[in-house]
């Protein structure tokens, strides 16, 4: 179905479902099951899908996905995971159809997260949304306009967000553990290999390229792009500050409690291998925020050594002292470090591993699940994940352009640089431009 034509349709379906999807227990009890569509099951959309299946209270009534062998695959694993067999769709739009689905759950390349999320929306649809939420900045903007004017739940997919030790120390933060907190470090070390030279080939059968294309402005298939490389792609993905550093960025500034920065610098390249790889594999962006605080973000795409004897994580400096945190825990220092307390999980997990099955996950999905049924308040609602991910975008931005970036504290814009400015949004392939 053409874009025009779909979203006529689902919007006047949307009208009339809105009175009685807010929350889902206006409809009866709220015992009720949240039913939900995934969106996107190669990798980590698989996780989602058979952690929801595992979710009280929700089932998942169908699975998607344009690559038909993924497709099957992840159809069983989440019948193993919930008993009953979800079904299998090459096309979500058709879930989006469907009036018994509550919630689509999307897991897709970057350039489908936010036009999908403002189509199920404006079909009644409650959103789970992987970060990074949009592919450029604006689509950010056109996500919190969206749930605002359709009063769906919208949550954003950094689940650290719903981490019992997180929570602890970011609050006991605020309340003074550390003094001020004035600057926060976050990182990400991998050893990634070359994606080489892609060559123009024939698209496989199994694959729905053209609508694995979809928002994007569409161009030939290539042997080195599906299914993870298009991360490393302008066209589809975001780079590794988007991909990985979204989630230590978000904890950084949840940390320190900031919203949009003053200014925003960057410096890295591309040093490891002279392929296809669009972005850097090293950099180092700084975020400069009213009230003397910054947060600095180092990302290592193609090199492992890690900070603090850790692959991912944040540090958060303070007048008093520092805490170094990651998705297992965290340790708390004095000004002469010295370990003054720390709270670990038993067992060290792997953080470069996208495919764990992990509690802050579980509880992440829990969490979304009772907002739905019940309006209990999100732990990253899209207007605050949006914030996060338009540091991330800025990043970018200022590593493109070379040259320090001025931000309007007030609305995130870059001010004075037409040129950066031009970055903000992008072009989509004809009867794709998502709208509000």
């Amino acid at each position: 179905m053409k874009r025009r034509r779909f979203v006529k349709t689902v919007s006047s379906a949307g009208l009339g479902l809105l009175a009685a999807r807010v929350p889902l227990f206006a409809r009866g009890s709220p015992a009720e099951k949240v039913r939900v569509c995934v969106m996107g099951l190669n990798g980590r959309g698989t996780v989602l899908a058979k952690v929801f299946a595992k979710t009280p209270n929700v089932e998942v009534a169908s699975v998607c996905d344009v690559d038909a062998t993924v497709l099957t695959r992840a159809a069983a694993a989440v019948r193993e995971s919930q008993g009953p067999s979800p079904k299998a769709l090459g096309d979500f739009r058709r879930a989006l159809d469907n009036k018994s689905i509550d919630a689509l759950v999307i897991a897709t390349p970057d350039h489908w997260h936010a036009p999908a999320a403002i189509l199920a929306m404006s079909a009644g649809k409650h959103v789970y949304l992987e970060k990074p939420c949009g592919h450029n900045p604006r689509e950010g903007e056109l996500l919190v306009e969206a749930q605002r004017k359709t009063k769906r739940m919208v949550q954003m997919g950094t689940q650290q967000r719903s981490a019992p030790r997180s929570i602890e120390v970011v609050n006991a933060i605020r309340e003074g553990l550390i003094g001020k907190p004035y600057s926060g470090r976050a990182w990400y070390a991998n050893t990634r290999g070359t994606i080489g030279r892609g060559k123009t080939a024939p698209v496989p059968a199994n694959l729905d390229y053209e609508l694995w294309q979809g928002p994007a402005p569409h161009t030939p298939y290539h042997d080195n792009v599906i299914h993870y490389n298009w991360h490393w792609f302008r066209r589809w993905g975001t780079g590794e500050i988007c991909n990985n550093g979204t989630h230590e960025i978000d904890v950084c500034r949840w940390a320190l409690g900031v919203d949009t920065p003053i200014r925003v610098t960057s410096t890295g390249g591309r040093y490891h291998f002279d392929d296809d790889w669009e972005f850097t594999d090293t950099q180092e962006a700084v975020f400069e925020f009213a009230g003397g605080k910054t947060i600095i973000w180092q990302g290592q795409s193609c090199n492992g050594l890690t900070t603090y004897g850790r692959s991912r994580g944040t540090a958060i400096l303070g007048t008093n002292g520092s805490v170094v945190m990651d998705r297992d825990g965290y340790v708390v220092y004095d000004l002469k470090n010295q370990v003054i307390k720390q709270s670990l999980a038993t067992q060290a997990g792997d953080g470069l591993n996208i495919s764990a099955d992990d509690d802050m996950t579980r509880l992440h999905i829990e969490n979304f699940a009772d907002a739905v049924r019940t309006g209990a308040p999100l732990r990253q609602p899209i207007d605050e994940g949006a914030k996060s991910v338009l540091l991330c975008h800025l990043g970018n931005i200022a590593q493109w352009t070379g040259r320090a970036l001025r931000i309007d504290p007030a609305t995130g814009h870059i001010q004075g640089d037409d040129a950066a400015m031009a970055y903000w949004q992008r072009e989509y392939a004809p009867g794709w431009a998502p709208t509000v």
